[in-house]
């Protein structure tokens, strides 16, 4: 399912516990720090915001982001 050495950012959707790729990449770019994201890397994303995230930290500072809107 996940491919290796494409270079190029997959499009995602993102489930509750995990996610769909819709087109072919090897990584996302998080939705905070704009650090690629290696697809078998991903542990962090919202399903509500369909956002991907670098780790912890960068989930929680969207979370209180959003919370603030």
């Amino acid at each position: 399912m996940l491919m290796s050495g494409s270079g190029k950012a997959a499009r995602v959707h993102y489930l509750p516990g995990t996610f769909r790729l819709l087109t072919d990449g090897d990584h996302v770019v998080c939705a905070v720090t704009g650090e690629r994201i290696l697809l078998h890397e991903l542990k962090y994303w919202s399903v509500e915001r369909q956002e991907p995230y670098l780790d912890a930290e960068a989930s929680l500072k969207a979370e209180q982001a959003a919370a603030q809107r």
